[in-house]
């Protein structure tokens, strides 16, 4: 693990480059300040790079949106990777038709429709229709009832043999400088530990959504892994996830990992990142656009 004090010295050794969200570009106050020096500095030296996300609560051109909306233009649809799209390609391949049961909002049920199946929230699903549920997905922790609806996603799931899908793995999300909230993922254990079954995760750290967005890359040219490095605040999903998958990375203090225990974390974990920078703005010194 090396120091870097420039996230630019990082970046200049690097063709491609995969970014967390949020903690990362963005937090609860909008866009990490000064981040968008570091997207003008990819697109002058002509780097890829795209968000590696397990936001699964808004489509990729919404996700793009909520970027635009904060100034930050050059995060464009294509460029997100997101672990919704892989809930969406499992979807295709494995569920053919009926209800697809889903925890979330309005819009993140996007990746079900999407795949031409009917969404419904857990708040409408009843006798009627119990029946006629093929799959049940965990996607965003808003847009529901937490206490009715989390017991009513266990009572389905004791009365119907379906896949699970946890389309955010996310336990816990920043929501100001020393507080979290409980994201879908941590509601997911739960349920999942009451029911007795295993669900099926996309995103970090697991290894799909990396290999989506290489392949991604694939499509269009050849491209080694070292060419790639993967940027992150959290070591249990950004790091550990991109080690796995064999890229180089780096944890940025300016999300869930805070500097004052940063080494403490990675020693408890043994979760080591290649380098580790205050943040991903770029200090431009004497660099002139």
């Amino acid at each position: 693990m090396r120091r870097i004090d420039n996230f630019k010295s990082i970046i200049d050794q690097y063709n491609i480059i995969f970014f967390d969200a949020f903690g990362v570009i963005k937090n609860y106050k909008g866009l990490v300040p000064g981040i968008e020096r570091t997207f003008e500095y990819l697109k002058q030296q002509n780097k890829e790079f795209y968000i590696v996300t397990n936001d699964a609560s808004r489509s990729p051109s919404q996700l793009a949106s909520s970027y635009h909306k904060l100034g930050l233009t050059a995060i464009t649809h294509d460029r997100i990777v997101s672990s919704g799209m892989l809930t969406k390609e499992y979807l295709d391949l494995k569920v053919n038709d009926g209800i697809v049961a889903y925890l979330g909002t309005e819009d993140s049920a996007h990746y079900i429709e999407s795949s031409g199946l009917h969404p419904l929230p857990v708040s409408q699903i009843d006798q009627s229709n119990i029946d006629k549920v093929n799959a049940l997905i965990f996607l965003d922790d808003e847009g529901f009832n937490w206490c009715d609806d989390l017991n009513k996603a266990v009572n389905i799931l004791r009365k119907r043999t379906i896949p699970v899908i946890v389309a955010n793995t996310d336990n816990a999300y920043p929501v100001t400088i020393h507080d979290v909230s409980i994201a879908i993922g941590g509601l997911a254990n739960m349920i999942e530990n009451i029911v007795g079954k295993e669900f099926i995760r996309f995103g970090k750290p697991d290894s799909q959504v990396f290999m989506f967005a290489y392949d991604l890359i694939r499509d269009h040219r050849a491209v080694s892994k070292k060419e790639i490095v993967m940027v992150g605040d959290t070591l249990h999903t950004d790091i550990l996830g991109g080690n796995k998958f064999g890229l180089d990375t780096v944890l940025v203090l300016s999300g869930n990992t805070q500097p004052i225990d940063a080494e403490t974390r990675m020693t408890a974990t043994g979760i080591v990142p290649t380098y580790v920078c205050d943040s991903a703005v770029i200090d431009l010194g004497g660099f002139d656009f």
